[in-house]
């Protein structure tokens, strides 16, 4: 009887996601079950956005993705179950986006996440 592997979260799938043109790679780093809460200036910590699922966070990574911009992990710190990055964003109009998740990870796949952000206004 053989094992199954557990898939690896690594800074280079990370990035590989993010960086792509398309919102499936990153897509497919999340479990079935995730959840991601978001806050930023218009959705502050005491009512943040949380997207449960894939299917709500697959239209929020579409969303994003079908934009004019290019996204960049900056940096990525993995220990055990846990992983934070910073990724900056430019929209063609020189727009900039910075953000900053905290996630958990749960069988290789991100569990949980906290993202704050600020862009440019």
């Amino acid at each position: 009887m053989g094992t199954t592997a557990t898939p690896a979260f690594s800074a280079d799938t990370l990035r590989r996601g993010v960086e792509a043109h398309t919102a499936t790679g990153l897509l497919s780093l999340y479990a079935d079950d995730a959840q991601i809460r978001i806050v930023d200036r218009n959705t502050q910590p005491s009512k943040p956005r949380i997207l449960r699922g894939r299917e709500e966070i697959g239209a929020l990574l579409e969303d994003i993705y079908s934009r004019d911009m290019t996204h960049k992990v900056d940096q990525c710190i993995i220990q055990g179950d846990h992983a934070a990055y910073s990724q900056s964003c430019r929209y063609s109009d020189g727009t900039r986006v910075l953000t900053e998740s905290m996630v958990t990870l749960r069988d290789g796949k991100i569990a949980e996440e906290i993202l704050i952000q600020a862009w440019d206004e």
